[in-house]
């Protein structure tokens, strides 16, 4: 269907607590779906892992990441 806007993916990094995941998928209009990704950092470098990511329009996605960053920075520093 070419009249549809397409959806954008962001990677949930590994560590990320439920809670959060769980806050993004009820707050916003998103998806939460598996993607397979190669690691490229120490020495597990060219493995592929089963990820999760948020899946949704564009607007949204900007949206998602800067939420998810402000609430990661927030756990970080609760601690």
């Amino acid at each position: 269907m070419p009249d549809e806007e397409p959806l954008y993916d962001i990677i949930i990094p590994p560590g990320v607590p439920q809670k959060i995941i769980l806050d993004i998928s009820k707050k916003f209009e998103v998806t939460v779906v598996d993607r397979r990704e190669k690691i490229k950092f120490a020495n597990m470098e060219g493995d592929e892992r089963d990820l999760l990511a948020f899946r949704g329009k564009l607007e949204i996605m900007q949206k998602v990441e800067t939420y998810m960053r402000d609430q990661l920075t927030a756990f970080v520093t609760d601690k």
